[in-house]
């Protein structure tokens, strides 16, 4: 059953879904061979907060991508989400020794930049260079083989809290799988949708997730500014079941087929039937009703995104204006209340640079999971956290125990 090539598998653990990406490494890079999604029913705002839940459901979603692809999934590039994710920038400076910049000078200065003070519960998840100067020369992105005699590097600092990323590879863990390597949820989208002329030119993405939503801003080719907020599409969800009385999974479902983030555009003559709550009866509503209750929603969480930019002083780097993706972002006429909000222009962003069953994952809903496996394309190396956390023992050791919970 296993594959002649490669495969690269993303986990993309999320609030209201689990999502599995495989693809197969090829000569032309990454083609698509299978996914599985699973209704995700053990994290709230992207943290696990029942262990047996979330294994379940990891289970699950792995079972139908294995089967899609025909494969056997033991290794797995997992997505870290949820609002204790934070970034900021830092700077960093060294002497160069030789008078011309090595590489173990540019490694020098990056552990200068990330040797910043952090909360004992938090850790660095990622340090992403911006750019090197040499001798007050800016805007260099590769120093290796300039002369000069200090070199300064600019980067951003990605970090997590340290028990949400364990209680993560536990869960995988337990379900039989070895996490190679862990990407923040946010960077994993930005990978999959945004082009590099967007990233060069200035560009932000948000990422309407079901518990957060997340923001990264790009510029001149380098990540300028990250963060995670706590709303989302649950609380879109939370407003329709409050003012419909009508049950959650019920509300979730009429949102998805019905629901437009503009009432203005929504045609007030169509009906559609909400379950009522507690036995009740169903009663009729209009799309239009349905709108005015998700319009302030989604217009509050855009604003939130566009006041988090603009306190970076990030605002004027847009110049490719803003990318919408994950599950909110296929409401009906979201861009149009997004460029109302953010005043420039605004566009779907889906999974790009794939092959295979392209159409498959051709949804922002997949694009935290297709971004994985991008990433551990470009980056070839697996195992550097997840070995360190628990690794291969630690899912033998999660087997054992499994077994020994189903016998005893």
């Amino acid at each position: 059953m296993a594959k002649k090539n490669p495969l690269l598998i993303g986990l993309d653990i999320g609030t209201y879904k689990i999502g599995v990406v495989v693809a197969e490494v090829s000569a032309q890079g990454a083609d698509i061979v299978g996914i599985g999604t699973a209704a995700s029913r053990g994290l709230r705002k992207g943290v696990v907060n029942n262990m047996d839940r979330t294994v379940e459901a990891i289970r699950k979603a792995v079972e139908e991508a294995e089967l899609m692809a025909a494969c056997e999934v033991r290794t797995v590039i997992a997505g870290s989400a949820g609002s204790h994710i934070k970034g900021f920038n830092s700077h960093g400076v060294v002497a160069v020794r030789t008078r011309e910049v090595a590489q173990g000078d540019v490694e020098r200065v990056i552990d200068a930049a990330r040797a910043v003070a952090l909360p004992t519960d938090q850790e660095v998840l990622h340090v992403l260079p911006q750019e090197f100067v040499v001798d007050e020369q800016d805007g260099i992105k590769e120093p290796v083989g300039m002369a000069g005699v200090r070199l300064e590097a600019r980067v951003h600092i990605v970090t997590g809290a340290v028990s949400a990323g364990q209680n993560l590879i536990k869960c995988c863990n337990r379900a039989g799988l070895h996490v190679a390597d862990v990407l923040a949820g946010p960077l994993a989208a930005a990978e999959a949708v945004l082009t590099p002329e967007e990233r060069e030119l200035g560009v932000a993405l948000i990422d309407l997730g079901g518990g957060t939503t997340d923001v990264v801003v790009y510029h001149a080719g380098a990540i300028r500014h990250t963060a995670v907020l706590p709303v989302g599409g649950s609380h879109v969800t939370n407003d329709i079941a409050a003012a419909l009385c009508t049950p959650p999974a019920e509300a979730e479902h009429v949102k998805q087929r019905h629901g437009s983030a503009v009432a203005a555009v929504t045609p007030h003559d169509q009906t559609i039937e909400v379950p009522g709550l507690g036995g009740r009866p169903p009663h009729q509503l209009s799309r239009r009703a349905l709108a005015e209750v998700i319009e302030p929603r989604v217009e509050e969480m855009l604003t939130m995104a566009r006041r988090e930019i603009e306190r970076a002083g990030c605002g004027p780097a847009l110049v490719s204006g803003v990318v919408l993706t994950g599950g909110g972002a296929v409401l009906d006429h979201t861009t149009t209340l997004a460029e109302r909000v953010f005043r420039r222009p605004v566009r779907i962003g889906v999974p790009l640079h794939l092959n295979g069953l392209v159409d498959v994952v051709a949804s922002p809903m997949y694009s935290t999971a297709v971004g994985l496996v991008l990433h551990g394309l470009n980056q070839g190396t697996h195992g550097r956290r997840g070995e360190g956390v628990l690794g291969q023992l630690g899912v033998v050791r999660e087997r054992m125990m499994g077994w020994l919970r189903e016998f005893f």
